[in-house]
């Protein structure tokens, strides 16, 4: 599912316009990136949690020179997924 797809099922499911759907969506993205940014951690119970994760820095390789080279320290998004999505898709699999 692409972000126009996704428009277009929130549209459905919530009875909004397709502009209205698209600004809540940029509206969710847009919170969750300046929560995640700041360090903080955005909690949907149930669905999941997004958050960050530091990644310390450390000495890599240059594939095309074999020369030795450091890879910067930062911080990833991560998500992890509550127990009622785990379950959902569990029960799409069986």
């Amino acid at each position: 599912m692409n972000r126009v797809e996704l428009v277009a099922s929130i549209a459905s499911i919530s009875g909004l316009k397709k502009t209205e759907a698209d600004k809540a969506l940029s509206a969710f993205i847009e919170t969750v990136t300046k929560e995640l940014a700041k360090g903080g951690d955005v909690r949907l119970v149930g669905f999941g949690t997004f958050a960050t994760s530091h990644r310390n820095a450390t000495e890599g390789r240059n594939m095309r020179t074999g020369e030795p080279m450091k890879i910067p320290a930062r911080d990833l998004p991560k998500f992890k997924p509550g127990k009622q999505l785990k379950d959902a898709v569990a029960k799409i699999k069986k």
